[in-house]
This record gives structure tokens, sequence and C-alpha cells, in this order.
């Protein structure tokens, strides 16, 4: 047995080595593996990395133009670690036309990794974007003086047609919760900012790819790192083709020149929107390179607000529009039969009716009469006798019942509420007022027929988007269904909705409809031949004159458009938006307009004096 007490410390001694490797082992583990700033220090003494930006998908209409395309753009790019202390500031500002302001906030822009995850001093970053070649070119001469500056290549959008701005979008940089959000962004990025950019951005945008190329021992670049075998390819972004006809939607903005309003259109066996327009609205080029900022503030802040989407966010009283829908519920809920006739007194006042008419015809009138004169009484009676059918019942409860049935079928046209199947992003809601409305507004005992009868006619508190109004046009179209409102031609999955109101109730509604553009007020632009449907609208406004208002679909057998037109303050629907609503049917179903005089009659008048002729 060995006796020493220096003996057990020799299990110290190794403990401690054991240690020291162990710690070394770690340490080298975590600068080889886990903290890469190391590598990337090295990586980029001898690599440069450069991002190859895909070409963003084209978009097409439906019939293969060419509507949104790419042109060559360049962008500036620094990798901070190689630009030095003797990095020419000045110089540099000098060669591109900036300040020393602006070159200061754009590197702290770059440095703040709360605006730019991403950051790495070692890897490049975006300085400036959307340049010209005309403006690089300055700096193309004199690159070799400014380390760690480099040039890149992009595409920039363009577009074939000055139109379809609202339904196209632009593009713009990414924000903070844009690279919060999604990975793929890098600061400096692009990304659609609305419209059809925006909903299919992932689709459009493609793939980035990378490029490695290779520098000797004094910085300068070699060419391609191991002969490119290592750089990634970009993937170009897919294609889209719309459900626009970019022959109507050019009808459609033409007719708005000088106008505040918004034309819909619709295939009603595909829901496909064929054209959709606002006015007034802008050329698209316009939100497209480093002027974007300064043009976008210029929208913003005009009185017309042109950046507002009339045809899918702005929210009208249907007004004499909705007397077709009327007509469906109320036969559909028993209110009054294909044969109930009630009588009408015309504008006299006092003459026993709550609601008169606004000119004179004869009496009593059928439902089809009452659609072709558009007669307020009959709707209102019609309305009254349906919710008033069961009586009032304790507490009006029958009554409320009946009212509920009344909304629903309403709703089941696709009123009042947002289409959520759809790739048309920017809608407003609408409105149906529901029992609890009128209950806080008047008592829960407190209202009747006679207190909402201005329903009936499409006023009071209802309220549709001219989206949701040609959507209504669709489902009568159809004869009780309609398929969701898309602008995505490739879109296969069919989003079939069906109302709520037995299909054999169309036919009648169809019959007035027709008799509207024969013998009504639309028939002064009804064209014989292609069986057109309509109904006029004039929607009173609060803060002005009366929107002019249209609804209606061609031909009456095998409808091939369905349409809907606003004109805000023009007064009677049968003289602004009924022209405009007949030719866009005219060309959806010819083809081409012969009715000439019509056409330069609508396109050269001017409504509204604020609005700019484009």
């Amino acid at each position: 047995m060995i006796i020493d007490k220096f003996y057990k410390r020799r299990y110290v001694i190794g403990g401690l080595a054991v240690l020291v490797v162990t710690i070394f082992v770690i340490r080298l583990f975590i600068l080889q593996i886990i903290d890469q700033s190391t590598k990337s220090q090295a990586d980029s003494n001898a690599l440069v990395k450069q991002t190859i930006h895909p070409a963003r998908g084209l978009i097409y209409d439906r019939n293969g133009q060419l509507l949104v395309f790419n042109q060559p753009i360049y962008e500036i790019q620094v990798i901070l670690h190689e630009m030095g202390q003797d990095f020419d500031t000045l110089a540099f500002c000098q060669s591109i036309n900036i300040s020393r302001s602006t070159f200061d906030e754009r590197m702290s822009q770059i440095k703040d990794r709360k605006r730019n995850p991403g950051f790495s001093k070692f890897s490049q970053q975006t300085f400036l974007g959307q340049m010209s070649k005309e403006q690089v070119a300055s700096l193309q001469q004199s690159l070799y003086r400014f380390s760690g500056v480099y040039i890149s290549k992009r595409t920039l959008r363009d577009y074939t047609y000055d139109a379809a701005c609202h339904v196209l979008g632009s593009i713009g940089e990414v924000n903070q919760k844009d690279l919060e959000r999604d990975t793929y962004f890098s600061i400096g990025d692009y990304s659609g900012r609305d419209g059809i950019e925006k909903t299919y951005e992932q689709q459009l945008r493609g793939e980035k790819g990378v490029e490695i190329l290779m520098r000797d021992s004094r910085g300068r670049l070699q060419g391609a790192y191991l002969e490119g075998t290592m750089d990634q390819r970009s993937i170009a972004g897919q294609d889209l083709t719309l459900t626009l006809d970019i022959k109507l939607q050019l009808l459609a903005e033409k007719l708005l020149q000088g106008k505040v309003g918004s034309v819909v259109a619709i295939e009603p066996a595909t829901g496909e929107i064929l054209a959709l327009a606002s006015s007034p609205n802008w050329n698209p080029k316009q939100l497209v390179g480093r002027e974007r900022s300064e043009h976008y503030s210029q929208l913003l802040n005009d009185s017309t607000k042109p950046l507002l989407n009339r045809a899918t966010q702005a929210l009208y009283p249907p007004g004499s529009t909705f007397k077709t829908v009327q007509a469906l519920v109320c036969l559909q809920e028993q209110g009054i039969k294909l044969t109930t006739e009630y009588p009408c007194f015309g504008p006299i006042s006092n003459a026993g009716q709550p609601i008169k008419c606004t000119h004179n015809h004869g009496t009593p009138n059928n439902l089809t009469t009452a659609l072709e004169q558009s007669c307020n009484p009959y709707f209102w009676c019609a309305f009254r006798d349906m919710l008033q059918r069961d009586g009032y019942g304790k507490d009006n409860e029958d009554f409320k019942l009946r009212y509920d049935l009344w909304r629903k079928d309403v709703l089941s046209f696709g009123l009042g509420a947002r289409f959520e199947d759809t790739d048309v992003s920017e809608q407003a809601v609408g409105y149906i007022p529901d029992r609890a409305f009128y209950d806080r507004m008047f008592g829960p005992k407190g209202w009747k027929a006679i207190t909402i009868r201005s329903l009936s006619i499409g006023q009071g508190e209802i309220l549709v988007t001219p989206l949701q109004l040609a959507n209504q046009a669709a489902a009568i179209a159809n004869k009780g269904y309609y398929i969701t409102p898309h602008l995505n031609k490739s879109e296969t999955a069919v989003h079939k909705h069906v109302t709520a109101i037995d299909s054999s109730y169309f036919d009648i509604v169809h019959e007035g409809m027709h008799a509207v553009m024969i013998n009504g007020t639309g028939r002064w632009y009804n064209i014989d031949s292609l069986g057109m449907c309509g109904k006029t609208g004039t929607a009173q406004n609060p803060h002005g004159d009366d929107h002019a208002i249209f609804m209606g679909f061609a031909p009456m057998n095998n409808p091939k458009i369905a349409v809907a037109v606003v004109v805000e303050n023009a007064g009677y629907g049968a003289t602004w938006a009924a022209p405009i609503a007949s030719l866009m049917m005219e060309q959806a179903c010819n083809d081409t307009i012969k009715r000439k005089y019509i056409l330069d009659r609508i396109a050269n008048a001017t409504i509204n004096p604020n609005v700019q002729r484009r």
C-alpha cells in the first residue's frame, strides 16, 4: 500500500486537464458551428455573396393581352466591412447626387437591427434601389474608387395600358412588419402593397438566387467561386392571367372620365370579373420607381380620394335597383303572388300612401309593370304585406320573425357582407340592418313596417358596394345562384352560392327588367337584339345631389355580362348610369360599339369638375 499525501492530487490535476480540454472543445464548437460571425468574416475576405433577385411574374388579361411586365433597374449595394475608414463619402454622394444627410440616414437604417433583422456588416445591404441606368452611370465610371460598393440589377414594374390601377395594385419597399412576418424579405426588398400584386405576392415574386464571387489577396473580384458550382439560380415568379377584359376595362374608365363613380362587370356563369373601374384613378406608372412616395402623397391628399376603390369600398343605398330583390323576397315569403296588384296615385301627396311615386303611370300595377315603371307604392305595399302576413303577435315577435326571414333572404344575394372566398382584397362590408339595430333605435316595441318603410325601395339603412350590386345582377341573371366574383382566371375552385329564392320566381323579374329597357326608364339606351334587362335607380344622398345607379345583365337568355354602375351626384340613374351600362353590354356582347354618338357624349361629359381628366 502506497502512502503518499500527494498521491490523491493526481485526480485533481487530471480533472483540471480534462476541464481545460473540454472548455477548448466547447469554445471551438461555438466558434466553428454555432457562432457564424468568424466564419462570415473569413468568408468575406475571400468570397462575395450577391443576391440574385428573380423577375416578377407577368400579368395578362383574359385574352392574353400583356398588362404588367418588367423593366431592368439597378440597386446600389454596400458591404460595410469593406468600406473602411478612408471611404470617400463626399465623392460617393456626389456621384449618385444625394446629400450627406441622406447618406447618414440610410446607413443608420441599414444598421438598425429592429428595422433590418438580417443585418451583417459582412453581407450586402441595399443602400439605394429602383435606379435607372442613367442614374447609376456616373457611379459605374468611378466604382473602383469606392471599396464595398456594388451595383446589382433588378426589375421594375411597367404597364402596357394606363388602366386598372386599383385592380393591379402597386409595388413598394417592405416595411418593418413585412420583415418580421416573412423571412423571405430583407431590408430594401419590394413587395405588393395592394391589389393583385399584394394578393398574389408569393406566386408573383419567385425565389431568390445567390451568386458567389471570389476575391484575390487585394480584395479584387476574380470571378465565380468554384466555377459557379455553388451558385443558386433565381426562379422567376409565376405569370398570372386575370379575368379582366382590357377592352371592357378601358371602355369603363373612358366613360367615367370627369365623373366620380364606378363600373363593375361580371360574367354570370363563372363569377369572373370582366371590368372593375373606379374614378377618379391614376396612371399605374405613377407609383413606380423612386418617385412613388411623392406621387402617393399627392394621391393621398387629393380631395377626390383617387386611392379609394369605389367599386369595392364605397357604400351606397341601392335605391330602386333593390326593387328586383324586394320582389323576389316578397314572392318567396308569400307576401305577394305573381298576380298581385296595388294602386298608385303618382306623385300626389296625401293620397293615403306613405311613400308616393316619383311619376305618373297607369294603375293598378302588377309586378311586371311595377318594375317597368319603378312604382314606389307597389313595393311598399308588398313589403308591408309580407312583414305583416302573420300579424304582429305578442311584443311584435311575429312581425320580427318575418323581418328576420326578409333579412336572411336579402343576405343570400351577397348583399351587406364581404365576399370571404374571393381574391378581391379591399372590400367594404355594406349593411342590411338586423332587428337588434331597430330595437336600439326605436325600442323593442317601437317599430313596425311603417317605421322602416324606406327599406322597401332600397333606401334607409341599406348600404351596398357596386361589386355587391353587380353580383346581385349576376344572381338574378342565373335565376337564383352566383359564383363568388374573382379576378384570377386560373381559379379552379367553384364557389357557388344559392340564394334563398325558389328559381321559379325569377322569370317574372326577368320580364320586368326587360320591360324597363323596352318601355321603362332604360328605353333610350336599349338594343333590341341584345335582350337587355336592367333596373335604374336614384339613390338619395344626404351629403349632396342624388347618385345615379343602374344594375342589369344581357342577353336575357344565356347572359354574358352582369353590370352595375354608380355615378355620384349625377341625379337620375336613367340619365347617366343607364347609358354607361348599356355601352358596356354592347361591347361585351358584340365586341364593338356602334352607337358612337352615345359613347362620345358620355365620355366627354364632366359631372364633377374636380376630377382631372386623363
